[in-house]
């Protein structure tokens, strides 16, 4: 027994080394601008399905998913087989934007999972393999289409890195871009929440292309997420985004639909906008598109195909291997009914994740569609930092009918939040942290995880809440005896 003992220490011994050293050179090497690898300081080595293996032995369920970008998780066999045929076949790797067998199955795979109105007179633009390459095509091609240069974007939005794509997110760029306001409950930005701030939040919009003095022209098109995902998990309701669209297309207005992270059943339904009605003229995709490889795309309505040829390019936007493992993702969300999956167990984690809500005042909002959840951490003790009476003194004349929320938002914790990820890192849980002030807890788990690997994430992630909100307590009442300001007051 000792000798079995000791050779088993020998071995997690040589893991962990292996394990600090590539995590030292890597932080002696690479960029300054490393983001996951900070939070996650583990090293992948073996994956399937929803587990990780890393390289210290160590095995932890992924609730990230390469950023929703593995629909059906690490190393699926349909997606693993789809690219061993192209690989045999000898057929070539990238081909710019020639004509393929593999190029025209996925188009016709995408094709026939579009909304009605888009797919029998679509178009379809393969950009660079990034979804900010697709953004930026979009915003191209709708200043080509309509002759026009500014656009309409979102608070909260975030739509890649690249110059545009960051000017019509919530950072800044060159692109002339018109900020409004995005609906949502918790922290709604007229303090009403509901389906009143959701009309507020529409008449504003209005207001600012009807008024000839607000400094807004004509713009170019609007784009918007169907749930706003770095956000902060940030569902559209869908009442709302029914009116962006008739407020566009009454103005001749092209309106984007990015589903970068949100298509792909991601949300309960195959596209996001699907749960509104709505359909888009544009729609922007990547992430599970390509069944974990690099893809981008935009997809639009044919009378928007205003581009000369060569007007937009990519080297890499002929990526065989992507296509392929992206036709098998596809097809196999829409005949496995994997979006119809998620809509019924992201429910039951959202009932889950509200009991936890009510047994910790430090969990402020549980909020989502399908298996894209959020839940937001306050500091319970802060002064909270939304009115608690209708600021509007109760004359809603205006105002679509409905209740609005009641619950008062405290002061965002992202301290707390990044003790819940490190809590859930050491319980063998990786999540994500995102929203506005980076204090919520993201799950993104594959569409195929079984309702054990469901639970076993729920109680991973409860225990991770009590333990962090444990230790924040203790600190804050720490600080309080000695006279400073508590966590998040100061």
């Amino acid at each position: 027994m000792a000798v079995t003992e000791s050779v088993a220490e020998d071995a997690y011994g040589e893991e962990r080394t292996v394990h600090e050293g590539i995590l030292g050179r890597q932080s002696a090497r690479e960029s300054a601008a490393r983001t996951y690898a900070r939070a996650l300081p583990i090293v992948p080595v073996r994956a399937r399905g929803l587990t990780i293996e890393g390289a210290d032995g160590r095995r932890y369920l992924d609730c990230l998913s390469g950023a929703g970008t593995l629909a059906l998780g690490h190393n699926h066999p349909v997606v693993l087989e789809a690219i061993r045929r192209v690989l045999d076949s000898g057929a070539p790797l990238s081909v710019l934007d020639l004509a393929t067998p593999v190029k025209d199955a996925f188009i016709t795979e995408l094709f026939h999972t579009l909304p009605p109105g888009l797919a029998g007179r679509a178009r379809v633009q393969f950009c660079g393999p990034a979804g900010t390459d697709a953004v930026e095509a979009a915003l191209k091609l709708v200043r080509t289409a309509t002759g026009r240069t500014g656009m309409l974007a979102f608070t909260g939005a975030y739509h890649g890195m690249t110059a545009g794509a960051m000017a019509a997110s919530g950072g800044a760029g060159d692109v002339r871009v018109a900020r409004l306001p995005y609906p949502q409950d918790y922290r709604c930005p007229f303090g009403v929440g509901g389906p009143r701030g959701a009309e507020l939040a529409a008449r504003w919009t209005e207001s600012l292309l009807d008024d000839p003095k607000s400094g807004v022209p004509l713009p170019a098109g609007m784009i918007v997420e169907p749930v706003q995902g770095e956000g902060g998990v940030i569902p559209a309701p869908d009442a709302w985004l029914r009116r962006m669209r008739e407020i566009t297309a009454d103005r001749s207005i092209p309106l984007i639909a990015d589903e970068i992270q949100t298509g792909v059943g991601r949300t309960g339904a195959f596209w996001a906008v699907e749960h509104s009605g709505v359909t888009p003229d544009v729609m922007v995709l990547s992430k599970a598109i390509g069944g974990s490889l690099p893809l981008a795309v935009v997809v639009y309505r044919d009378d928007l195909d205003a581009w000369q040829p060569g007007a937009h390019a990519g080297t890499f936007r002929g990526n065989q291997l992507a296509m392929a493992a992206g036709t098998a993702t596809l097809a196999h969300v829409r005949r496995n009914a994997l979006a119809e999956r998620a809509a019924t167990l992201g429910a039951r984690m959202l009932s889950r994740l509200r009991q936890l809500q009510d047994a910790f005042p430090c969990v402020g909002d549980v909020r989502g569609r399908g298996l894209m959840i959020g839940i937001e951490l306050v500091d319970p003790e802060s002064e909270p930092t939304g009115p608690a009476e209708d600021p509007f003194g109760g004359d809603h004349r205006f105002i679509a009918e409905g209740p609005r929320s009641t619950r008062t938002p405290h002061r965002a914790a992202p301290e707390l939040a990044a003790a819940v990820q490190r809590e859930c890192l050491q319980r063998g849980l990786i999540v994500e942290l995102g929203g506005r002030h980076a204090c919520v807890v993201r799950l993104l788990p594959p569409l195929t995880i079984s309702d054990e690997q469901a639970a076993a994430v729920m109680d991973r992630l409860a225990d991770a809440v009590a333990a962090a909100a444990r230790r924040w307590r203790d600190r804050g009442h720490r600080h309080r005896h000695q006279g400073a300001p508590a966590p998040g007051n100061g």
